[in-house]
């Protein structure tokens, strides 16, 4: 099933649908998984991850209310979604930065979505109109 395809089949999008924003939507809905994951596997570290633990799971929540707000297409609350694909973008710069300071190979993977996330979502902000 495709986000992509629901979202276009939307009665307000029509000929509006906007790629862009739609794989925002979807990136930030797989970071938040992925987040989470990564939450998880750092609790059963042997080290102290409380931080990265803290960072992943803001991310996921940060990444899956802008995931949600970023699919609805009835009404128009552009400044809203613009500031949270802003923040999604910059939740997610930090948590890879923090995830980055590990060798963990989970902690790896999920600061490699984090930075497509971001870059999605920056992508993503100039074509909200």
């Amino acid at each position: 099933m495709s986000i992509h395809k629901m979202i276009a089949l939307h009665p307000d999008v029509g000929e509006e649908f906007n790629e862009t924003l739609a794989t925002a939507a979807r990136h930030a809905m797989f970071c938040a998984e992925m987040c989470t994951s990564c939450g998880d596997a750092c609790v059963a570290e042997a080290m102290d991850m409380v931080q990265c633990i803290r960072s992943c799971l803001d991310c996921a929540d940060v990444c899956a209310a802008t995931g949600r707000l970023a699919i609805r297409r009835t009404g128009q609350n552009i400044e809203t979604l613009r500031l949270m694909l802003e923040s999604c973008a910059r939740v997610c710069e930090l948590c890879a930065e923090e995830c980055a300071r590990h060798e963990h190979e989970h902690c790896r993977l999920c600061a490699e979505m984090c930075r497509e996330c971001a870059a999605d979502c920056r992508r993503a902000i100039p074509t909200v109109q």
